[in-house]
């Protein structure tokens, strides 16, 4: 059975950081472009950093350039996200995602994802 399971998320001061983790099981994670996605309450799902495969190549939102950076371990079958400087507007949940064949830009803007992870709650809040 295919599987993403994200962990770390939880609250966080404005301007502190957090990092999230997504493991991967069932499948292997080498082919597949991966991505963080967030929801808040009544908005769409947004695509906030995704990463080829291959080359490694990146694509970010622009609210999180500079703050946010994402990494893959394949050895370890894990994406990760790291948050810096968060601020309020970052509350939301976050997904993690995987597709094959697709690049980092195409997975975050047009989000067609076949394999999503259950969400974890970042809260950031003074």
């Amino acid at each position: 059975q295919l599987q993403l399971v994200e962990s770390g998320g939880g609250l966080v001061q404005p301007g502190g950081s957090l990092r999230l983790s997504c493991a991967a099981s069932g499948f292997t994670l080498d082919d597949y472009a991966l991505g963080w996605f967030r929801q808040a309450p009544g908005k769409e799902r947004e695509g906030v950093l995704c990463i080829s495969s291959g080359d490694g190549s990146t694509y970010a939102a622009d609210s999180v350039k500079g703050r946010f950076t994402i990494s893959r371990d394949n050895a370890r079958n894990t994406v990760y996200l790291q948050m810096n400087s968060l601020k309020p507007e970052d509350t939301a949940v976050y997904y993690c995602a995987a597709s094959p064949f697709t690049t980092a830009e195409r997975l975050c803007v047009f989000k067609r994802v076949p394999y999503w992870g259950q969400g974890t709650q970042v809260t950031v809040s003074s």
